[in-house]
């Protein structure tokens, strides 16, 4: 009996395994990822509805224009026509975080224009985040504890919001926690990816990607000033691995984004380089 058990979910394993294969977008990186795409977006599109009733979104026309412009030009980059693209801003000053669910459902706290000073470092951030979404980081990471626990009620009838253990999974994977903003890590090998694929999207949404070079290193020394570093900090880790990284893969970055923007490879544009705020808000 305990061998016919032991070949079924031995078998159960390779097919999932077989079946269950992904491509992440840019870097090529194989997956193993068990939950479809509908599945996922429905989810996210659920816990998207949740944090609307529950954050106080800001009502600066200015900002929320800003969010919107630098937002679009990255999803029109990533030419994704299945993903409901939204762009909300959350009025928490002290919060200095971005996010992005499945989907599409981009979420940027006041608090980040304390550090992303201009649209081209805000679109390093923006950027980032929506490529932890086109890569499904949080469906792979679910997918691992749902692989762990073959056997256990866990494909057919766990996917499910109203489960608790769902929506604790969910929230775990995507890094939402039990309160918004409270942001679990990512595995190294995800942040760089997702730090590749940002960088990717800026260079064809024709924003500079030194920029990303810049930012990253004005937050190791943001990070060195201050004894308790912000959470986006805390949990986006810009070390000298993610330098190296950025400063490995620039010269195809560059390559893009001169053949997508001859204009405005000549220098930085002037969208990519201008101030949008003479003080952050919040500040």
């Amino acid at each position: 009996m305990f061998k016919k058990v032991y070949v079924f979910f031995t078998l159960l394993s390779m097919v999932l395994f077989l079946t269950a294969c992904a491509t992440a977008p840019v870097t090529g990186r194989r997956q193993l990822i068990l939950i479809d795409p509908q599945t996922e977006m429905k989810l996210g599109l659920q816990a998207y509805r949740e944090i609307l009733q529950k954050a106080k979104l800001c009502k600066d026309p200015k900002i929320n224009a800003l969010v919107e412009r630098v937002g679009w030009r990255l999803a029109r980059a990533a030419h994704r026509p299945e993903f409901k693209w939204e762009f909300k801003v959350i009025d928490d000053p002290k919060t200095i975080n971005a996010f992005c669910l499945p989907g599409g459902k981009v979420f940027v706290y006041t608090g980040i224009f304390k550090i992303a000073r201009t649209e081209a470092e805000l679109a390093t951030v923006l950027g980032h985040e929506i490529g932890h979404a086109l890569a499904h980081h949080g469906a792979e990471r679910m997918s691992l504890v749902l692989l762990a626990g073959l056997g256990e009620e866990v494909l057919a009838h766990t996917l499910h919001w109203k489960n608790p253990r769902t929506r604790e999974l969910f929230l775990m994977a995507y890094g939402l926690g039990a309160t918004v903003g409270v942001i679990l890590p990512y595995s190294r090998k995800q942040e760089l990816e997702a730090d590749e694929i940002g960088v990717y999207l800026m260079a064809k949404a024709c924003y500079d990607p030194q920029v990303a070079l810049e930012f990253w290193r004005k937050m190791i020394k943001l990070a060195q000033k201050r004894p308790h570093i912000p959470v986006f900090l805390a949990t986006h880790p810009p070390d000298e691995v993610r330098l190296k990284h950025l400063e490995k893969i620039m010269p195809k970055m560059l390559k893009i984004y001169q053949d997508h923007c001859p204009v405005h490879h000549q220098g930085l544009n002037q969208a990519s380089s201008s101030v949008f705020y003479a003080s952050s808000p919040g500040s």
